[in-house]
């Protein structure tokens, strides 16, 4: 007897052909996927949109997360995402204060001003800071290359 080959066509006996889906090229995509977006979405950063003046000065080393004070082109000021009129200014920068209270330094703030935006108005709100006992605050700006470089002051 001959060795037996693969089935030839003329006869009719072939494989069926396969019905169950190969989902392992899906899982490998899926977890590509996966850890892309881990990787990113701590990246996104949300807040409100303000024209950063740019600057060589590299970032500083931060501990905690910090406060942020934005000051938008209409002069509006946000305390992280939320606005709030100069009359409260002074009574929220207070809480902030008193809710850090306890501890040896005072809380970081980080100040963004649109570039577009009158000195004065960034005085104000320094002004503001400085009056609250909010000492520790660090001007936000772009760096050459796009990123955001905050300098600080004590």
């Amino acid at each position: 007897m001959a060795m037996s080959g693969p089935p030839s066509g003329r006869r009719g006996r072939g494989r069926a052909p396969m019905a169950d889906i190969n989902v392992t090229p899906l899982v490998d995509v899926m977890l590509v996927l996966l850890i892309i977006f881990m990787v990113t979405a701590p990246l996104l950063v949300t807040g409100v949109p303000v024209n950063l003046p740019e600057t060589r000065a590299k970032g500083l080393d931060q501990d905690q997360k910090p406060t942020v004070v934005s000051v938008d082109r209409d002069g509006g000021v946000f305390i992280d995402e939320e606005q709030v009129s100069d009359a409260d200014l002074p009574s929220r920068l207070a809480e902030i204060m008193s809710a850090n209270a306890g501890k040896a330094e005072p809380p970081q703030i980080f100040l963004r001003a649109d570039k577009g935006l009158d000195y004065g108005r960034v005085m104000l709100v320094m002004g503001e800071l400085n009056r609250a006992g909010l000492n520790k605050v660090a001007l936000v700006s772009t760096g050459a290359d796009g990123g955001t470089v905050s300098s600080g002051s004590e």
